[in-house]
């Protein structure tokens, strides 16, 4: 519950496992980075988050799992909303048989200029 509250109370935001094992920390919750990780996943299997991957063994958890996508800043590290109806996608080939796609998410990749 208290990771959920951290997690919840408050504006959508992208948060990765260390950065809320780093809040918990903060707050004195007594939670292993392991937990943390599991908590994470549960909520994504439960619909409650959206995991975002951004390079293998990289992933922010994202409280917004309303249709959008993301620009993820590079030089910074930090990922921001990009309004679902902002982005266009078209040419989407036909999935194999036997399946469907669920979701399409794009990622917009930045970095600072100059």
């Amino acid at each position: 519950m208290a990771l959920a509250r951290l997690l919840f109370d408050g504006d959508d935001r992208h948060v990765t496992a260390e950065q809320l094992f780093g809040e918990a920390a903060a707050r004195s919750i007594p939670v292993s980075l392991a937990t943390v990780y599991n908590v994470l996943h549960q909520f994504t299997g439960a619909g409650l988050l959206r995991e975002v991957v951004i390079a293998p063994g990289r992933s922010y958890f994202d409280t917004n799992i309303h249709d959008h996508h993301h620009f993820f800043c590079e030089s910074s590290g930090e990922l921001q909303d990009i309004a679902g109806e902002g982005v266009a996608v078209s040419g989407i080939p036909l999935p194999p048989a036997g399946t469907e796609i669920s979701r399409v998410e794009v990622i917009v990749r930045v970095r600072t200029s100059g």
